[in-house]
């Protein structure tokens, strides 16, 4: 029995919450999965997995031993990596994640100055307004909008980015500018928002925050939908300010309700914090933090 091979399968099993799901994730017939882990329990003399219909559990020898196999396989895939230089020399593929309008404004082009001055390092860029969960998706680094909740991850901020309510000036003419939140049930609104619910607007910081029950006359799912209707003078949107930067900077949009905004929101670079770092995502870390702040401090809005 390849006990190195064993205890990966196992990894998958336990992270993918299933024996079929990790046999999809390994690319693995289901048979073989279960004849590996049920080989892993024979060789211990141990039962590792609770089993049933609905779900699968570690036991408690389980439990230790799945954090034993975690420890020794980053051990190996450590020596390995610097067998082959990875931690001399930059160099290899990093996967990187971001929020769909952000990284197409930021990340892409900080990403192709990267890669022309790191000839030898190789991205795999990630795209999508979803959290995605860096350990199950193998992702190296990540960018996140928002408060981020304890974890293991360690978090380098770049910038910041405001909550902004926009609309178009030839809207605001024909309808007037609101004078404080309260005045929004007179107002066409815009329905989107993934930070937040769709059916109320929160203003103002702390012990202030007023939420507004919104009715939107449109509603969308992506927010270049939603500033493209505001544009053309359908409501009010509520989206983030660098968002809609581009809009503001050519005045196709104005932004109101400045005195109410929210505080913030934090903008960060996370990765897993492994030890030691790998020298592609150390450069790409060092490289990128910088070029996203000043970005992030020149986005008008």
């Amino acid at each position: 029995m390849d006990r190195l091979e064993a205890m990966s399968i196992l990894l998958a099993v336990v992270d993918a919450g299933s024996l079929s799901a990790a046999a999809r994730r390994l690319g693995m017939p289901l048979p073989t999965v279960s004849r590996k882990v049920a080989e892993l329990e024979a060789h211990l003399r141990a039962r590792l997995l609770h089993r049933t219909t609905r779900q699968l559990s570690l036991t408690e020898a389980g439990a230790a031993y799945v954090a034993a196999c975690r420890r020794i396989l980053d051990d190996v895939g450590e020596a390995e990596r610097i067998a082959t230089g990875e931690y001399g020399a930059p160099k290899g593929e990093l996967a990187v994640t971001a929020p769909i309008v952000f990284g197409r404004l930021h990340i892409v082009p900080v990403v192709a100055e990267f890669l022309a001055q790191y000839p030898e390092i190789r991205i795999k860029l990630l795209l999508t307004d979803r959290v995605v969960h860096l350990m199950e998706e193998q992702i190296d680094v990540a960018l996140r909008i928002g408060e981020l909740p304890d974890s293991t991850l360690v978090a380098s901020r770049v910038g910041a980015v405001r909550t902004v309510v926009c609309a178009s000036p030839a809207y605001l003419a024909q309808r007037g500018v609101p004078a404080g939140p309260e005045a929004l049930a007179a107002h066409d609104c815009i329905g989107f928002d993934v930070l937040e619910s769709r059916r109320a607007w929160v203003f103002g910081d702390g012990k202030s925050t007023v939420s507004v029950p919104v009715i939107p006359r449109l509603e969308v799912n992506t927010a270049e939908a939603a500033i493209a209707a505001a544009t053309l003078g359908v409501g009010l949107i509520r989206v983030l300010s660098y968002q809609v930067a581009d809009a503001v900077g050519k005045g196709a949009l104005d932004v109101i309700l400045r005195d109410y905004e929210p505080a913030p929101l934090p903008v960060s670079l996370v990765h897993k914090g492994q030890t030691p770092l790998p020298r592609k995502l150390r450069v790409f870390l060092d490289f990128a933090a910088p070029r996203l702040s000043a970005r992030i401090r020149q986005t008008p809005g």
